[in-house]
């Protein structure tokens, strides 16, 4: 069966994380992604390494599904060449600096006089205001985008997220913008630009922040644990912010990662009073109801975790999930990459590659019933130069030719 995106053509010309997050969905989806390098290839390939001459992981990791060829665009003919693949692509996906592909001789202009249908989308660090020069890296982007302000305890500095809401965040948003693209050109038979700014995309991501820095203006935020409020949104540590209190309670023996998630709702607090062995608390004035708690949520956690860190986590969570109380287990990068259940599922998975034997990343979030997905290795450099440049029309001595001037 076809895939979903098939006969969809991907120009990559990302690097890093963000844009090569995007462009490695469109081919988990089943597209045509040609990654185009410079000769020296992605700077990833060689940071990070954990095996001598190898590709590192995080380049492996983030073009899985991919062709590479490699271009030098300071050349005349690397621009000859370019522009017959601009002409044959569906889709050009860019996350350079700003005005980076201008400088080239490719604006947006002059790429939509070459391909009417080509859909040409740019990630940014940020839109075009005051911001648009500045450099933009992951956690400068949670930085800007009301992740850091409103991440760590109350009495802390502010904290990254170990989620690379910046990166790959906008990536995401990235693919949710082609595609629509895609979608609309059925209909237009025209392409058209797509940005995507990483700090607009955090901030997307930190809504619920923005609503409760609204809320403020009628009073504290009662779901929050803090004890005062000033005129900002603050760090409320593990605590969900929303209309049901959750915290994250140690668990046995005390390990770095023993911990679980637990959420009371209304009707929990009863089996949970129960479970932890304070049954006669479902039924005390001071405890019963939402209201009751509200003021006293971090001594109805202590008192769950009184309980909780005489047992591991495994535990609480059976015990837990057996009354329907909303709870999950702080799982480590070392437990979840040996998850069998995350294995069988297809969202961890081990790719062959040629040089390292074989490597565990990501499967696609994305499941779709009649498009399964497939991971494939990610390209070695310029590994389908002489394929793509041959059906481009480039002959075998004219190939042999670009690779002795450094054009390819």
């Amino acid at each position: 069966m076809p895939k979903a995106l098939e006969g969809v053509r991907v120009l990559d010309m990302t690097h890093v994380q963000s844009g090569p997050s995007a462009t490695q969905l469109l081919a988990w989806l089943g597209a045509d992604v040609v990654k185009l390098e410079a000769p020296t290839g992605d700077i990833t390939r060689s940071q990070l390494r954990d095996v001598p001459g190898v590709d590192s992981l995080y380049f492996t990791m983030l073009n899985c599904n991919k062709r590479s060829i490699t271009l030098n665009m300071k050349s005349e003919r690397g621009k000859e060449l370019f522009v017959k693949l601009v002409q044959e692509s569906d889709v050009l996906v860019e996350n350079f600096g700003p005005g980076a592909v201008d400088r080239m001789g490719f604006p947006w202009e002059r790429l939509q006089e070459l391909n009417p249908r080509l859909i040409y989308a740019s990630i940014k660090g940020f839109g075009g205001g005051k911001y648009a020069k500045f450099k933009a890296y992951e956690v400068i982007a949670q930085a800007m985008g009301g992740s850091m302000a409103t991440t760590g305890f109350e009495d802390g500095p502010p904290l990254a997220t170990g989620a690379q809401i910046g990166d790959s965040g906008t990536g995401v948003h990235a693919v949710a913008g082609i595609l629509a693209a895609l979608y609309q050109r059925e209909s237009t038979g025209q392409g058209q630009r797509v940005q995507v700014a990483m700090q607009h995309a955090v901030l997307n991501l930190c809504r619920v922040k923005l609503r409760d820095q609204q809320r403020l203006a009628h009073g504290p935020l009662k779901e929050y644990p803090n004890r005062t409020f000033g005129t900002e949104v603050p760090r409320s540590g593990n605590a969900s912010g929303g209309g049901q209190p959750g915290w994250a309670v140690r668990c046995a023996p005390g390990g770095p990662n023993d911990y679980i998630y637990v959420i009371v709702q209304p009707v929990g607090w009863k089996p949970v009073s129960e479970i932890i062995g304070r049954p006669e608390l479902a039924d005390d004035p001071e405890w019963a109801t939402p209201e009751a708690r509200l003021n006293k949520l971090d001594k109805m956690f202590q008192l769950i975790e009184e309980w909780s860190s005489q047992h591991d986590k495994w535990t609480v969570l059976d015990r837990l999930n057996a009354a329907n109380v909303p709870c999950g287990p702080i799982l480590s990068t070392a437990e979840l990459i040996d998850d069998e259940s995350l294995r069988a599922e297809g969202a961890v998975v081990t790719v062959p590659h040629p040089a390292r034997g074989e490597f565990t990343t990501v499967g696609s979030p994305l499941q779709l019933s009649d498009s399964p997905v497939d991971i494939t290795t990610p390209p070695l450099l310029g590994e389908h130069n002489d394929e793509i440049y041959t059906r481009l029309g480039v002959t075998a001595e004219e190939l042999a030719e670009l690779k002795t001037n450094g054009v390819i």
